[in-house]
């Protein structure tokens, strides 16, 4: 389908009506943000052996690293999506980006665990601002064929910075220590951000909202009286609490014996994070062949699979179940984070916003209750933490399911 090339819409139209001129460079932005997002929030979590040694503190200790950077990038996702809905998504997230990376610079200077986890959490607030405007720019300037695939290209960047972001630590750990480690990924950061930067067109379909409480508590609560929404953000909370568990603890089962693998070893396993790239930039195709709901079974499938393998002392076995881990993972999320941005109808960003509360605080869970039940219980105590989690989440998409079947016979037999 040709480019239209057709005059700007003025600040203030509905919907995008036709193929953005510019949206390979919009895909590509967005791309590049998403990496920067995961490099830095998650760039302690492959090097929490290396954190803990270095502290003298227990795994569940030194996992604060990570999860106090989800915890405030779950407090402060609401405050900046609606900051986000008043000055704009290009604005914010640049001004969150940007202050993200300065702090990610500081990163590697802290004298202890505690400024540390400060740090981390200073920056996943500074990240919140991303996400949920992230989404809402783009469900506003492409038009809704090219929204899904566009979401989940930016999820993608999200697996190839996390991937990318862990790997690197890995290695420049093994030779350098994790303070360079984390160095390394702050210059991967200011890469990232300059290319989103000088890529990002400027919003032509935004409309300014008011700040005024009141009328973004009604946002917030008519989002929250939604079923639907409801079922979609508890359902990325259960994902991601899965996922980061696995994550979290994963570098400290494969140092330990049987496997004695090295940090920089280690840190390669994330590797296996280009799957979710893949499994994140089909959802758009898979969701019209397969429904959202039956997507997300795949989903939950792929993922309980692959948690079963890595039970196994077999590394080839573990490898395995952490591919089709990732796999799952990435795609029910895209199917869910996408899912929210068409079924809003109005505050999309409060609506992203909520779920992102949700999502991080699944990671937040995951990753912190995971390394104390694994200090505890090993990886098989964290293998049932998971499933409980995905237990969980087919158990939502079942009463969808059977909500969805009910309703259509009941109109059915209005119609007859």
């Amino acid at each position: 389908m040709p480019l239209d090339t057709r005059a700007p819409a003025t600040v203030g139209a509905s919907a995008p009506p036709f193929v953005h001129p510019q949206r390979s460079r919009i895909n590509l932005a967005l791309f590049a943000i998403g990496m920067a997002t995961f490099a830095m929030l998650f760039s302690t979590q492959a090097l929490l052996p290396d954190i803990a040694a270095a502290y003298a503190v227990s795994p569940d200790q030194a996992s604060w690293t990570v999860s106090a950077a989800t915890i405030g990038l779950a407090l402060a996702v609401l405050p900046l999506s609606t900051l986000s809905e008043r000055f704009g998504r290009v604005r914010l997230m640049t001004l969150s980006v940007a202050t993200a990376v300065a702090l990610a610079l500081l990163l590697p200077l802290a004298p202890d665990l505690g400024t540390l986890v400060v740090l981390r959490a200073l920056q996943g607030a500074a990240i919140a601002g991303i996400p949920a405007s992230a989404v809402a720019y783009l469900s506003e300037e492409l038009d809704p064929k090219a929204t899904v695939g566009a979401i989940g290209l930016f999820i993608a960047g999200n697996s190839v910075g996390g991937m990318s972001g862990r790997v690197l630590t890995g290695w420049v750990a093994e030779g350098a220590g994790w303070r360079a480690a984390l160095a390394a990924v702050a210059a991967l950061a200011v890469v990232a951000a300059l290319v989103y930067r000088l890529l990002l067109p400027k919003a032509r379909f935004f409309t300014p909202s008011s700040l005024r409480p009141r009328l973004v508590l009604d946002s917030l609560a008519g989002h929250l009286r939604r079923p639907l929404l409801l079922r979609l953000y508890a359902i990325g909370l259960l994902l991601m609490a899965a996922f980061s568990a696995v994550y979290t603890v994963i570098g400290f089962r494969l140092v330990e014996e049987p496997f004695g693998l090295s940090a920089g070893l280690a840190g390669s396993i994330f590797v296996i994070y280009l799957v979710g790239t893949a499994s994140s930039a089909v959802s758009g195709p898979l969701l019209g062949r397969l429904g959202r709901r039956g997507a997300l079974y795949a989903a939950i499938g792929t993922t309980v699979v692959g948690l079963l393998l890595t039970a196994s002392t077999s590394l080839a076995a573990v490898l395995t179940g952490l591919v089709l881990i990732t796999g799952g993972f990435f795609f029910g999320h895209a199917i869910a984070s996408g899912s929210v941005s068409r079924v809003a109808t109005h505050g999309k960003a409060h609506a992203s916003a909520l779920y992102q509360v949700a999502y991080y605080l699944g990671a937040s869970l995951g990753g912190t209750l995971g390394a104390a039940v694994y200090h505890r219980a090993d990886w098989s105590g964290l293998v049932a933490f998971a499933l409980l989690a995905l237990v969980a989440t087919a158990v939502i998409t079942l009463y969808a399911t059977a909500r969805a079947r009910t309703r259509a016979r009941l109109e059915a037999g209005l119609a007859a």
